[in-house]
């Protein structure tokens, strides 16, 4: 693997190679990635963030623009199976790198290109990062409380999310003949993982608006040391008032969850009470021995000494791995020196060997690999939709008596009125799949999934822990049935450790895995993503159905793969943690700031809740957009003045937004080159012909969750319609799988397979 790249999803999608054991070789300018200096720093003058993005890489120092390094960089790629990219296309023409300039050099090269808007719209000669794709993605629009700014979500996520994608689309290209290219846009994966919006605008006509954590049926609460996720459903509020023990919660007029939610004056009060006289931790713990999926938020301090942490071995302490996966090797070493040069002192790379399939290229990536889906909601079902999308056979299997709850899912905004047949979010995570229903409870439900195991090369589950050791279908059974199986669990936290049989939607994972510590206005309470977003749920399902695709390329059959939503959360904030270790500090909420770029938030725009985001990296676009402000006396500022002075830098710029329209701000920022994006609503993004065009989402039959990349050699077809229950039973059990034996599996690559013993 060969990196070029200065942004973070680029380096994560290498850092995601390097920690599973593959040679990623980082080519440097010289002097270095100015990463490598950006505070915070270590003792030595070493950024965290940095440390974090490239352990166990290889360096070397080239300049693509200087005859020397360009054929240097030549000679590293011809002995490449993928390049990791982030140019956007006028710097990639300058350098005789575009993508399809590359793949006339190297034929069988696999170009991953990650940009704010793809690989070939010139917006993404622009800077972009998180902030600016969650705001032209509307992910923003939907963190944050309803009368204040919105928020990007702690940390780098959307980075990390297309790192995601981009990891499983090179695995999807390196199961193609002839290679191909794989570009990813950051504001599409932003977009992609607010889908749920698009469901709501279409189905309904409502524009979904950010929530906050103060109102809703969900809140938050202040406990004696900290906060608490009060997370329930309707038919659990017995055990909520169980829990809280107050008669205020016993009122007859509180039955109905409408009535609840309407007088929540009456009874908050005293909910209120109780958790002030209690630890967030003793709160979480009561709660879910009710089986009230309650998350406490955990800050960093928070999560190093925490038990199931410790027990398994999350923490890089000790022999600790601080990897988003278990039942694959994972390295955690140091990133390399600038001295580290990857042509001196080691082997070079020889070229693969490794086939995809071989039977053409109009072929989708995925044909002929058949899984078996259990997942249910959003992170079984939706990673299962993604390799459907790619040519998988997917079966979805459901029980007739309790079939996936997302089948009468209400639209969000819909009202009481009767869910329709088949809610329309459930099409969204199961289109393009089959459907068939067993019961897993009789020795007939066993035995036909045993058959359909034997013939299969992947399984997918959701459950909470210890429901497929009960069902008999857990990994050791199903691996003496069909020795090759991918067996991936995605769980809370993870199949062992002391809370691994917790129960969580995605607003408890906020909690719990740190993200909500560090997301928030600046000094206040945690914030989560939103029981609309759940993005722990959304990212999970991109991982999963990566770690899928990896095994099948890679031919490491027999393993099974655990993956805890918590920790994989966790693991995008790696930077932070190793700061933590090592110095003590404990972040808090930093609103939109972020480190290395300032000023770097959201502005109020003329009209009502219209809003600009900007993010300024240097000093010349610190001077560009000082002159455009008439604030001319900042423009020879440093870095350092404006971020010190801040407020004042900030009341400068929203004097100026104010004045003006968002699409007046947009026009005069970019026309100075200034990075900035708006943040769109999701009717603003239903009108973009961006999305519509790089078909992030899907119209027919209705509106529906699209698609996260773009493969240059290959385009999904519109994914038949989501399974009715039990709608392929007679043929699946007839012995038909369509597509199962289309295209024979690739053969193994070289080197071993870990054969991992279960779950870690």
């Amino acid at each position: 693997m060969v990196e070029l790249a200065d942004g973070v999803a680029a380096q994560v999608c290498g850092r995601l190679l390097a920690g599973l054991g593959h040679d990623v070789t980082k080519c440097e300018p010289p002097g270095g990635d100015p990463l490598r200096t950006r505070e915070p720093v270590d003792a030595d003058g070493l950024s965290y963030t940095f440390a974090a993005l490239n352990a166990d890489k290889r360096s070397v120092g080239l300049d693509p623009a200087a005859p020397d390094g360009h054929a240097r960089l030549a000679e590293l790629l011809a002995a490449a199976d993928v390049l990791i990219m982030d140019a956007g296309p006028r710097r990639a023409a300058e350098l005789d790198l575009s993508p399809a300039r590359l793949r006339a050099a190297h034929p069988r090269l696999v170009v991953v290109a990650i940009t704010p808007y793809g690989a070939t719209d010139p917006r993404s000669d622009a800077y972009g990062d998180s902030l600016l794709a969650e705001c032209y993605g509307g992910l923003a629009a939907m963190v944050g409380e309803p009368d204040r700014r919105p928020l990007s979500l702690g940390g780098e996520q959307t980075a990390h999310a297309a790192a995601f994608v981009a990891f499983y689309g090179a695995m999807l290209a390196l199961r193609r003949p002839d290679g191909d290219v794989v570009d990813v846009a950051l504001c599409d994966v932003a977009a992609y993982i607010d889908w749920k919006s698009d469901i709501v605008y279409t189905e309904t006509g409502q524009i979904p608006v950010r929530t906050g954590t103060s109102i809703g049926r969900w809140r938050t609460v202040e406990a004696a040391d900290g906060w608490v996720g009060f997370i329930f459903q309707p038919e659990q509020w017995d055990s909520v008032v169980t829990l809280v023990g107050d008669p205020a919660l016993e009122d007859p007029r509180l039955r109905g969850d409408k009535a609840r939610f309407e007088l929540v004056d009456l009874w908050w009060p005293a909910v209120e009470r109780w958790a002030a006289q209690r630890t967030k931790r003793e709160i979480y713990l009561a709660a879910q021995r009710l089986g009230l999926p309650f998350g406490y938020c955990a800050d960093l301090a928070d999560l190093a000494a925490d038990p199931q942490y410790q027990e398994r071995s999350f923490f890089p302490d000790g022999g600790g791995r601080l990897a988003p996966v278990a039942g694959l090797p994972w390295r955690f070493g140091p990133p390399p020196g600038l001295a580290d040069d990857a042509g001196t002192g080691t082997s070079r790379p020889v070229p693969r060997t490794m086939d995809g399939p071989s039977n053409g290229r109009e072929k989708a990536p995925l044909a002929g690999l058949v899984v078996l889906d259990l997942g249910t909601i959003t992170a079984g079902a939706a990673t299962g939709r993604l390799l459907a999308d790619y040519g998988a056979t997917v079966i979805k299997i459901e029980a007739m008596e309790r079939p996936d709850a997302f089948r009468v899912w209400p639209v969000p905004g819909a009202g009481d009125a009767e869910v329709m047949e088949e809610s329309p979010l459930f099409e969204s995570n199961n289109a393009g799949k089959l459907g068939i229903t067993l019961d897993l409870k009789t020795e007939a439900g066993r035995a036909e999934i045993r058959r359909l195991a034997a013939r299969s090369d992947a399984l997918i589950e959701n459950f909470t822990v210890g429901v497929t050791r009960r069902l008999g279908i857990d990994f050791p059974t199903l691996i003496e049935v069909n020795p090759r199986l991918i067996y991936l669990s995605l769980s809370s936290q993870g199949q062992s450790g002391p809370e691994s049989g917790t129960r969580s939607y995605g607003s408890s994972l906020d909690l719990l895995s740190g993200l909500a510590s560090v997301t928030g206005y600046a000094g206040e309470r945690p914030m989560w993503s939103s029981a609309d977003i759940n993005y722990p749920d959304q990212i999970v399902s991109l991982f999963g159905a990566g770690l899928i695709a990896y095994c099948a390329a890679q031919d490491l059959r027999g393993t099974y793969l655990d993956v805890s939503q918590r920790e994989l959360v966790s693991w995008t904030l790696a930077d932070r943690i190793i700061e933590h270790l090592d110095t003590g500090t404990v972040p808090g909420p930093s609103g939109n700031r972020r480190p290395g770029s300032t000023p770097h938030d959201v502005y109020r725009c003329g009209g009502d809740d219209q809003w600009i985001a900007v993010a300024c990296r240097t000093d010349a676009e610190r001077a560009a957009l000082a002159a455009l402000i008439g604030a001319g006396r900042m423009a020879g500022r440093t870095a350092g003045w404006w971020e010190e002075n801040h407020r004042e830098a900030d009341a400068a710029i929203s004097a100026w937004t104010r004045r003006r329209t968002k699409e007046e701000c947009v026009r005069e920022l970019t026309r100075a080159g200034v990075p900035s994006a708006p943040v769109q609503s999701a009717r603003e993004r239903a009108e973009d012909p961006h999305f519509r065009r790089r078909r992030v989402f899907l119209d027919e039959p209705r509106r529906q969750k699209g698609f996260p990349l773009r493969l240059f050699g290959y385009e999904p077809p519109q994914p038949s319609p989501a399974p009715r229950l039990g709608q392929h039973d007679a043929e699946i059990r007839n012995g038909h799988l369509p597509g199962a034996a289309d295209v024979p599996a690739p053969r193994a690559a070289e080197f071993p397979s870990p054969r991992p013993r279960g779950s870690t």
